[in-house]
């Protein structure tokens, strides 16, 4: 058993099963992680750049979406000028 650095809730770890670096969740307040060593058995807070870069590829695919709605409204403009 290891205490969550984040809100101090003892979280029960099966620890033969883990290595280095895996992700565990706190249930008790849902922060993500990661298994900092295994001897003593440490847990740190989950990088918060992992999730930035994960926002930043959402909005990337948002401008993504947003660029092809465009271009189909460009096409059908020249359409309807072609006839």
């Amino acid at each position: 058993m290891v205490n969550c650095p984040n809100c101090d809730a003892i979280i029960d770890l099966d620890e033969e099963e883990l290595d280095e670096g895996d992700t565990v969740t706190c249930d008790e307040c849902g922060a993500d992680l990661n298994v900092a060593s295994l001897d003593p058995l440490e847990l740190e807070a989950a990088d918060e750049d992992e999730d930035e870069e994960e926002e930043e590829d959402e909005e990337e695919d948002d401008d993504l979406d947003y660029d092809e709605d465009e271009d189909e409204d460009e096409e059908e403009d020249e359409e309807e000028e072609w006839h």
